[in-house]
């Protein structure tokens, strides 16, 4: 009998094993990819969150297309998920109306179809979640754990806001400081809200196409409001109403998310904050995540690589908000005691990111090589991005290192 109950268990477990193993299986085949989740998308995209969608580039694949970002391979970071706009196909304008407010002194209705028939304006722009690089902070922060994915080099179409407001007769009023965008909730969506300064106005862009496409869905189609050389998150996707206003609003996405610590106007970019410790936002002590940093990627050599020497090739992309131009890329391989200038495909204005290229002599071995930019105000990136650190880890945009080897 013992005998009996003993080989009896043995089975159980045995079957027991083979349930789980079953189940572990089928679990792992439940997990949706990237491109099951939106239509469209590149399966090799890395799954942050199924909702809302956020789904991250592998760095190889982004530096796959070092001119513009493909669709298919540009990062997703929704905070609503738009029920049936999981996809890269574009949105119908037929029935898409946007709700103009606020302090203007005509306010009106428009619908989406009536931008075709305005002045078409371009523009090339690095589309960047603002908590892109959050995983390279320690120790971690809070939100999704962007590496250096969540970027993208694209070029938008549409219709400048300010031309539309001129097409309608409508003037802003005197405290019309800033854009605030709300996004459609189609589908009982949560409530999201973007404030912009005002200033913003001189570029912001209704997007009708992307990569000269209808605008994908799930990038904002029908029509997004893009701020060029601002945070992806302020660009808001499937407007629907724009309102002038004296303040920013005060909906959770600019309070207390999406800020750093900070003092507002006094031309500090932010303030040290003890690593791990949490902070009270305020409008009073932080600044929303508005203008893209200064920042630098290395395309080539791909950490880990072996490259053929001596004569090696260090090239990648470098971008600012805009506002002037970036003037050197500068690449070290001795820990940043010593520095070499790469050269950059242009020197003027860009809202998109600029390549840059330097040949460097190394010996066979290991190496290490860092870069960093400059623009014309005398911007920077630190060599140690940590120093930036905030709780959800927001504009990281410390000196990039890739380790490599030479044979």
């Amino acid at each position: 009998m013992e005998k009996l109950n003993r080989r009896t268990t043995l089975k159980l477990m045995g079957l027991g094993a083979a349930l789980l193993a079953a189940g572990s299986r089928g679990f792992a085949q439940q997990t949706p990819t990237a491109d099951q989740l939106v239509k469209g998308k590149d399966g090799k995209l890395l799954v942050l969150s199924q909702r809302p969608i956020v789904l991250e580039t592998p760095y190889d694949l982004l530096t796959s297309q070092p001119e513009r970002t493909p669709k298919e391979l540009l990062y997703v970071r929704n905070n609503v998920d738009l029920p049936g706009y999981n996809t890269v196909e574009g949105a119908s304008l037929d029935g898409w109306k946007v709700e103009v407010g606020g302090l203007v002194d005509k306010p009106f209705t428009f619908e989406a179809k009536e931008l075709l028939g305005l002045p078409q304006h371009e523009v090339t722009m690095v589309l960047q979640c603002s908590g892109n690089g959050r995983s390279l902070y320690q120790p971690r922060t809070s939100g999704n754990p962007w590496k250096r994915g969540g970027v993208g080099n694209v070029t938008f179409r549409g219709v400048l806001l300010k031309d539309l407001l001129a097409a309608k007769g409508a003037k802003l009023g005197d405290k019309a400081y800033y854009i605030t965008a709300h996004a459609s909730r189609q589908g009982n969506a949560p409530e999201f809200v973007r404030s912009v300064p005002i200033h913003a106005l001189e570029h912001a862009l209704l997007a009708l196409s992307m990569n000269g496409e209808p605008l994908p869905a799930v990038h904002g189609g029908p029509v997004r409001l893009v701020f060029p050389g601002y945070f992806g998150v302020n660009n808001v996707k499937w407007v629907e109403k724009i309102e002038f206003t004296e303040a920013e609003n005060a909906t959770a996405e600019q309070m207390p998310r999406y800020r750093v610590p900070a003092i507002p106007n006094a031309n500090i970019p932010f303030l040290p904050q003890e690593p791990g410790k949490t902070y009270p936002y305020s409008f009073t002590n932080s600044r929303p995540n508005w203008l893209v940093a200064i920042n630098s990627f290395i395309f080539a050599p791909l950490e880990g690589q072996t490259v053929e020497g001596p004569y090696v090739r260090v090239e990648g992309v470098a971008f600012n908000d805009g506002i002037v131009p970036l003037v050197s890329v500068e690449v070290s391989t001795n820990g940043g005691r010593t520095w070499h200038q790469a050269r950059l495909q242009r020197q003027e204005k860009s809202f998109g990111w600029v390549r840059w290229r330097a040949t460097l002599y190394l010996r066979p071995g290991e190496h290490e090589v860092m870069a960093r930019a400059w623009d014309a105000a005398g911007r920077s990136q630190p060599l140690d991005g940590n120093i930036a650190w905030n709780e959800r880890g927001y504009e990281y945009n410390g000196v990039m290192r890739v380790k490599f080897t030479v044979a």
